[in-house]
This record gives C-alpha cells, structure tokens and sequence, in this order.
C-alpha cells in the first residue's frame, strides 16, 4: 500500500522574489559569456549576453534569452542569422563594448564577417554560427532557438566566467560595471 502524496498549497505569507532578491540569489550561478553578432542591412550589430545553452543535439540547437527592451536583438531577428562568440578570460574589453549601450560597438575593432554573413569576433574560444528556428516570449526577455549551422573552435584559452557580479572566480577582482545599482547577476536585463 503507498501513501498518495500530499497537494501543497500555496502559503501566504510568501512573497515572490524582488528583481534585486532574484539577481542577488542568482550571481550564485557562474555563467560563461558570449557576445551575439548579426547584422542589420549592411550594418554589424551586436550584444553581450550571459544567458546562453546548449538545447539539443539532434538538431543542433542552442539557446540565448534577449531582452524585449535591446535594441539590437530585434535588428538581428529581422535577418534571421547570428553568431555566438564565446569569450575569453581576456576579452573584458570586448565585453564591456557590447554590453553597453554608449558607442560603436565595432568602432576600432578587429573582425571578420563568416561566409554565413554575420560578423565572427576574433581571438574567442569559439563560434557557433546559427539560424534563428524559434523564439519564445518569456515575461521580459524573448527565448531565441537557434540550429547550429557551423562551429569553429577558434583558442584554446579560459573562458570568461561571470560570478557574484565579478568576472573569473576570484573575489579580490573589483566587481563588474553595473548600471547605478547594486552589482548586477545578469547584464541580461541591460544586453540585447
């Protein structure tokens, strides 16, 4: 004889996390970081993002979440192609440059544009070379689906690791430009 399961209820007295509650529980989780690339017309436009994974791999599919509120994500839904550029410990700089929304993003910087047409940043570990094949609205960010069309392992360097509001592992690093608040988890809600 087994015992049926109890249904929970839901308490009352509990409140759903605040977005600086969720950010701050969350800088717990390390991540790596990518820079998604595309272009609009003949333009390269690009963002950081943290929020990246691996979906399938029959198809090959990945994933990354965007911010309905970036301005670059929609100019490169609209072509329907991106590139995924996994970087570096060494890249900060390059991060720092998509992940803000001042300045040309390219002004100045080396890059090459893959035969499927979206700009590759050089010196990353890796290129994942993608056409969109789905987006998911999920609350305040969409859930881009991308099928791997190409992968170019390019160095075999560290990867940038994003933690406690810090890059790399180790605390005695100054924490991570935030945006007039406290160190942020996630540029995800500043990126895409």
């Amino acid at each position: 004889m087994s015992a049926e399961p109890a249904l929970a209820t839901d308490p009352v007295d509990v409140a759903p996390p605040t977005p600086q509650e969720l950010r701050r529980a969350m800088s717990s989780f390390a991540s790596g970081v990518t820079v998604i690339t595309g272009t609009d017309g003949e333009e390269a436009v690009g963002f950081a993002c943290q929020a990246f994974a691996s979906v399938s791999l029959e198809p090959p599919l990945v994933l990354f979440c965007a911010d309905h509120n970036g301005r670059t994500w929609p100019r490169i839904r609209e072509t329907g192609r991106f590139c995924v550029n996994v970087l570096s410990e060494e890249q900060v700089d390059i991060c720092g440059r998509f992940g803000s929304s001042k300045g040309r993003k390219y002004d100045g910087l080396e890059w090459d544009s893959s035969r499927w047409g979206t700009p590759a940043l050089r010196d990353v570990l890796l290129r994942i070379h993608c056409e969109v094949y789905d987006v998911h609205v999920a609350g305040d960010h969409d859930v881009v689906i991308g099928r791997v069309l190409e992968l170019e392992t390019v160095t075999e360097q560290r990867p940038m690791i994003f933690f406690r509001g810090r890059f790399g592992i180790d605390q005695d690093e100054p924490p991570a430009p935030s945006h007039n608040g406290p160190p942020l988890w996630g540029w995800g809600d500043h990126w895409g």
